[in-house]
């Protein structure tokens, strides 16, 4: 399989979770790092800064640059790239990741929270996606990632938490048409989404707690899923709605239980699929 070696990654969300574990799995292989989130001091609730996050991605062998970014202002994201550049010499992969969560119906969902969810999972992944194409253009293999479920307009997936899907599908969109828009430009832009629920903060914060914990798959599955998709070549792997397990399977890997929380017990299925 190939390698991210000397790969300059630019991950949003990549103190914790599934961003986090994309990272580490990239630095692995020795490739640099930007950690493009918002935490800087310690969360009894949210662990990680990215501070720590950098630490651990030098640990595993990657280069890691911390940047304090909220993607909802182009000005953090603008200095953030810009940073990377400086530090890098340029941006290989961008994996928007970061997403903001909210399970509500339309009569409890405040128009502060809806302008959020929508600020920060379909703006921001199209803010980021625009800051960081000029550079991805110049680059050998460039990928976009985005964390989001394919589409299915099925009205069971609108009808208990229509902002948050609306928002989710914002980012899944930038996939659809991104990858028309680049596809002769040689810029893979896919999709990735968990078969099962994955075992984050949002989960035990937001999605169950512990119970739902105890019944999802490690982080690493993702990451696992993503480094595949992410060492293929561009002009030939674009415009794909990817799951983590058919990703692996396709690859030879048909036995995940090493990915369990709890070996052996029922997985609970993520949203959207």
């Amino acid at each position: 399989m190939a390698s991210l070696k000397g790969k300059t990654l630019f991950i949003t969300g990549a103190t914790r979770g599934i961003g986090k574990a994309i990272g580490l799995r990239a630095a692995r292989e020795g490739a640099n790092i930007v950690i493009a989130a918002k935490t800087i001091e310690p969360n009894p609730k949210l662990a990680g800064t990215i501070y720590t996050a950098a630490e651990e991605m030098v640990a595993a062998g990657g280069r890691a640059l911390a940047c304090q970014v909220d993607i909802r202002f182009e000005d953090q994201i603008r200095q953030a790239v810009e940073q990377a550049i400086a530090t890098f010499g340029g941006i290989d992969i961008l994996v928007n990741n970061a997403s903001a969560i909210s399970l509500t119906g339309t009569l409890a969902t405040p128009m502060k929270r809806f302008d959020l969810l929508q600020q920060v999972n379909a703006r921001g992944t199209f803010a980021c996606s625009q800051t960081c194409l000029p550079h991805l253009l110049k680059a050998t293999n460039p990928h976009i990632l985005n964390i989001s479920p394919p589409l299915n307009l099925s009205a069971r997936w609108f009808a208990p938490h229509a902002a948050y899907t609306m928002a989710k599908y914002g980012m899944s969109l930038c996939v659809l048409g991104m990858a028309e828009e680049f596809r002769d430009q040689g810029v893979a832009i896919n999709a990735l989404w968990p078969r099962t629920m994955i075992a984050t903060a949002a989960v035990m914060n937001l999605l169950g707690g512990e119970e739902v914990m105890r019944h999802s798959r490690k982080p690493e599955i993702m990451a696992d899923a993503a480094q595949t998709i992410l060492t293929h070549s561009s002009r030939q792997c674009t415009g794909n709605f990817f799951i983590d397990e058919d990703v692996l399977a396709a690859n030879g890997i048909t036995n995940f239980d090493h990915y369990a929380v709890t070996p052996g017990s029922k997985l609970f299925p993520d949203l959207f699929l």
